[in-house]
């Protein structure tokens, strides 16, 4: 069957996908714009410009890919742990068994800088965000002392969009609604801070950035607004000098960023996810995807022809005295009967020596040797019909070449070797 059709109509649908595709691209298609506080991003809101400021200046920092489930076990056993792990709102929140480990690790001696939500560590550590959701409104905030006094100017920085306020915690919430029976306590209910120091404060004395510290030299920084951690704030502000602070620890290790909850760990780099998110976000990758399509239904609908294997026509070899047979209609159609004879005994005289070829002797004196080495009569008849069409030359009979191939079929069948029955 003929592919002629089906090939010219991939071929067609692929040039159409294709002209759709330069004309897709020929408009400029407006990135779409990352809110994340990471350090892998470039973009406003992204924190590589902090990262690229902490090496410069040649602290020990590092990403963290991984799940916090072994953060504290990591911090006591291997060398160069965290000192202090940076938290920068994420959009996956951190699960109990991660907020445990945080809660151990500060118990530990360890730091922790949370911005916003901070993955449930805001939360966790007692404190709440107010207002609950971004608004367009924002406050004013005064900057630090210690931190103005070293600068002749005055400090430019941002307006904070929250502030933080203190969070009712569940017990004192089943004590007011007058339960029966207290709730258990959430992840990090029992972390409680001896103290705390408000680093940066709004023009309302709200707390925007808040240190806590607790027992065994462990503490929890808080920042409200995650947008002072952002590229275009560090570039257009002064909030360098109020944040950089808030990164040095008096414990040796790194400075760690906690990049998983930003949706850049390990499993979301592999190989086959970033091909799944360019085939799905990409017009060349769309066009792969439909051209796959095209090619999945079409396969479907010409799959009638993926049947039981069908009987194919049977080839078998003509044997030798078939080919003597055609070879004499051959040459009695040409009416030349003589040679057709000849030829016929010379092919059996060839077919019964040894050699599988002779000199060209007289085939009389052949064929009256080949009758005394014949056994039965049937055979010796044969030889004596055979000399007889030798003889008989010029007749005009057009049946003597087809006589001679059937006396030939019966001497070959009375002495043909027997070694060779079974090939033919």
């Amino acid at each position: 069957m003929s592919y002629r059709l089906e090939v010219g109509l991939a071929l067609l649908l692929a040039g159409a996908i294709g002209v759709a595709i330069l004309a897709a691209n020929r408009t400029a298609q407006p990135t779409e714009r990352d809110y994340r506080t990471s350090t892998l991003l470039t973009g406003p809101e992204g924190s590589q410009a902090l990262y690229g400021v902490m090496v410069r200046l040649g602290r020990p920092v590092g990403r963290r890919r991984t799940p916090l489930f072994t953060l504290a076990d990591d911090t006591t056993r291997k060398p160069g742990s965290p000192a202090l792990l940076v938290v920068l709102d994420p959009p996956i929140p951190l699960d109990d068994t991660e907020l445990e480990q945080v809660e151990r690790f500060v118990r530990q001696g360890g730091a922790v800088l949370a911005a916003g939500y901070g993955g449930g560590i805001t939360r966790c550590a007692g404190w709440q965000l107010h207002p609950d959701r971004i608004l367009d409104d924002s406050v004013a905030v005064r900057p630090p002392l210690d931190v103005e006094a070293q600068h002749a100017a005055p400090l430019r920085l941002p307006r904070a969009g929250r502030v933080l306020a203190p969070r009712v915690r569940r017990e004192r919430l089943a004590g007011l609604v007058k339960r029966s029976r207290v709730a258990a306590p959430e992840a990090c209910d029992s972390l409680v801070a001896q103290s705390h120091d408000t680093l940066v404060a709004a023009v309302n004395r709200r707390p925007v950035v808040l240190r806590l510290h607790y027992a065994g030299g462990g503490t929890i920084t808080l920042a409200a607004d995650a947008g002072w951690f952002g590229n275009q704030v560090w570039r257009d502000t002064d909030v360098p000098y109020v944040v950089l602070p808030l990164l040095t620890t008096t414990r040796p290790g790194r400075v760690v960023w906690d990049e998983y909850h930003q949706g850049f760990g390990r499993e979301s780099s592999t190989i086959a996810a970033l091909t799944w998110d360019w085939l799905l976000h990409s017009p060349a990758g769309w066009a792969i995807l439909q051209l796959v399509a095209v090619g999945l239904v079409w396969l479907a609908v010409t799959a009638v022809r993926f049947g039981p294997a069908r009987e194919g026509v049977e080839r078998r070899r003509r044997s030798p005295l078939e080919h003597l047979e055609a070879l004499a209609a051959g040459l009695e159609s040409a009416a030349d009967s003589d040679t057709a004879v000849q030829r016929i005994v010379a092919g059996l005289r060839r077919r019964l020596s040894r050699a599988g070829h002779v000199a060209n002797t007289d085939l009389k004196a052949w064929l009256a040797t080949l009758e005394l080495a014949t056994t039965t009569p049937r055979g010796r008849g044969s030889v004596r019909r055979l000399r007889h069409l030798i003889i008989q030359r010029g007749g005009a009979s057009p049946e003597r070449a087809l006589d001679a191939a059937q006396a030939v079929e019966d001497v070959w069948e009375e002495l043909r070797p027997r070694t060779t029955r079974d090939a033919f």
